[in-house]
């Protein structure tokens, strides 16, 4: 059973925190992917992005994406965060990790809480150009 489970949409994502929320001394292993405003969308200069989220919808289907995680792959501690608001590029606004005896298990965990997050969680961006705004669903 999972000892720390941090599931949490955010304003600011202080990725110099995720490795202590994470660490567990049963846990040789501990695995992170950050998600971070990029300069550059299908060649068109961002200049921001927003974060909508349909919050207790978002958290309640975060969970469930880190239920599953925690019993595939026998997880130790577990982390999702969401930014929501206004960001600009290079910010994180997104991180998920996980920490378990091995780090085989970690790795394929993050793998599948980032891709099923994005999949699955009401959490919408609108893309900010020079030229235009565009929102993106995070659902494809």
């Amino acid at each position: 059973m999972v000892d720390k489970k941090i599931i949490e949409i955010v304003d600011v994502i202080d990725t110099s925190k995720v490795f202590a929320k994470l660490s567990d001394s049963q846990s040789g292993g501990i695995c992170v992917f950050v998600g971070a405003v990029r300069e550059f969308t299908k060649n068109e200069k961002v200049m921001s992005l927003e974060f909508e989220a349909y919050e207790q919808m978002a958290l309640r289907e975060m969970d469930k994406i880190a239920i599953n995680a925690i019993e595939k792959w026998q997880l130790n501690s577990l982390i999702i965060q969401h930014a929501v608001g206004f960001k600009k590029v290079e910010d994180p606004v997104v991180v998920v990790g996980a920490s378990s005896a091995h780090r085989d298990a970690c790795f394929e965990a993050c793998r599948y809480l980032i891709d099923t997050l994005k999949e699955t969680v009401p959490i919408w961006k609108k893309e900010v150009f020079e030229n235009k705004t565009v929102w993106v669903s995070a659902h494809p």
